[in-house]
C-alpha cells in the first residue's frame, strides 16, 4: 500500500472531474532515482506497472522543445501577452474552451468556446507541431531515452519508437484526461508496449499530471487490473457476438466514448478500493509504464496559470507483433 498524503504535502487541493480528490484516497508516485541499477528499474516496472524516472533527460532539451511548441502556438493567443513562451503561462483573458485538450479520450471537434475561428487556428498549430523537425526529429527522438529504453527492455536493436506521438497541451479550466491503459489503443499488437510519458517542463502537484491507480497484486499472481478488465471486455465482446475487428476497436460498444473507462476517478477509485498516486514533476523526468497501467490525471488548478504540456512516446520489439495502425504521425480524429 502506497502511504497517504495529507493537505500539509499538497496544500493546493487535488481535483480530478468527478470533484477533489480526498487525502485518503492518494497516495505517492514512489520516484526512481537515475543511478537505480537496471535490474532494480525492470522489477519495479514489473511490480508497479511504472516507474517514475528523475531527470533522464537533460532539462535544456526539454525547455527548449517548450519554448519551442508555445512559440509555434503563440498566434492562437493561448499565452498571456508580456510573458516568456517557455514559461507557457495562460492567457486567462481568453476562454479555456477555446483551448482543448485533444487525442484519446479528448476534444474531435467541433470548438466548444465562443471563438470558433481562434480555436481553429489553436489545434490547426497543435497538430502541426507533432511533425515539426524539433520534435519529431529531434525531441521525440531524444538518444537519451532511446538508449535507455533499449537497455531497460532489453530489445538493444530490435528498439522501435512508434511514428505517432501525442503531444498535448492542459490549460487551466478544462477536464482531465480520462481513466484508461494504452492496451486499449494498440490492440491490433502484443501487449508489451511500453510508454515514455515525458512532461515538458515543470509540473506543479496540482497542475493536470498524470496520477496512478496503484497497483494490487490479486489471486492471478503478477496481473494487474488494467489485465483483468481487458479479458473482461474480451469475453463480453465474444459473448454478443462482436468480431475480432469491433473487438480491436478501441471505441467498441464496451467501451465508453473516446476509449476511457471512466472520466470519474473519484468514483473509480472508490469502485475498485485503490488510491490514486500522484506528484509533482520536473522538466527531466520521465514515467515509463506498461500497456495496463491504468492512469488518467487531475485538472490543471496551476495557481499561476501554467500550462502543462507532455508528451507520449511509445516504444515495441520491432520482431514481434506490433500495432502497425501507429505507423503514421497524429491527426485529429484518426480513431487512435
Amino acid at each position: 500500500m502506497s502511504p497517504e498524503l495529507s493537505h500539509a504535502e499538497y496544500p493546493n487541493r487535488l481535483y480530478v472531474n468527478d470533484g477533489i480528490l480526498n487525502p485518503a484516497m492518494v497516495g505517492e508516485l514512489k520516484p526512481t532515482s537515475l543511478d537505480t541499477p537496471l535490474d532494480d528499474v525492470r522489477r519495479r516496472l514489473r511490480d508497479d506497472g511504472y516507474v517514475f524516472l528523475k531527470g533522464l533527460l537533460p532539462q535544456a532539451d526539454v525547455l527548449n522543445a517548450r519554448e519551442q511548441y508555445f512559440r509555434l502556438l503563440a498566434p492562437s493567443g493561448i499565452l498571456k501577452a508580456g510573458t516568456d513562451p517557455v514559461d507557457g503561462i495562460f492567457n486567462s483573458a481568453n476562454e479555456s474552451l477555446d483551448y482543448p485538450a485533444f487525442g484519446a479520450g479528448h476534444f474531435d471537434g467541433p470548438n466548444d468556446g465562443p471563438n470558433v475561428e481562434q480555436s481553429a487556428r489553436y489545434i490547426e498549430l497543435g497538430v502541426k507541431a507533432h511533425t515539426e523537425p524539433w520534435y519529431k526529429e529531434s525531441f521525440a527522438r531524444h538518444p537519451v531515452l532511446l538508449d535507455y529504453v533499449a537497455k531497460l527492455t532489453g530489445w538493444g536493436r530490435d528498439t522501435l519508437e512508434l511514428q505517432r506521438t501525442m503531444l498535448r497541451n492542459c490549460t487551466p479550466g478544462n477536464k482531465a484526461i480520462g481513466i484508461h491503459y494504452d492496451q486499449i489503443f494498440l490492440r491490433h499488437g502484443e501487449d508489451t508496449v511500453l510508454t515514455a510519458w515525458v512532461p515538458i517542463g515543470d509540473v506543479s502537484v496540482n497542475g493536470g499530471g498524470l496520477i496512478y491507480l496503484e497497483k494490487k497484486v490479486t489471486v492471478d499472481v503478477g496481473h494487474t487490473l488494467g489485465s483483468e478488465i481487458e479479458r473482461r471486455f474480451a469475453h463480453q465482446a465474444r459473448s454478443t457476438g462482436m468480431t475480432e475487428k469491433e473487438m480491436e476497436n478501441a471505441f467498441n460498444q464496451n467501451m465508453m466514448a473516446g476509449g476511457m473507462l471512466s472520466q470519474n476517478p473519484i468514483e473509480f477509485g472508490e469502485q475498485y478500493e485503490r488510491k490514486w498516486l500522484v506528484t509533482a514533476y520536473e522538466a527531466g523526468d520521465v514515467v515509463f509504464h506498461d500497456s495496463y497501467a491504468i492512469h488518467a490525471s487531475t485538472t490543471n488548478n496551476d495557481p499561476h496559470g501554467v500550462i502543462r504540456l507532455a508528451t507520449d512516446l511509445r516504444f515495441v520489439n520491432s520482431q514481434r507483433p506490433w500495432d502497425t495502425r501507429w505507423k503514421k504521425d497524429f491527426e485529429l480524429g484518426d480513431g487512435l
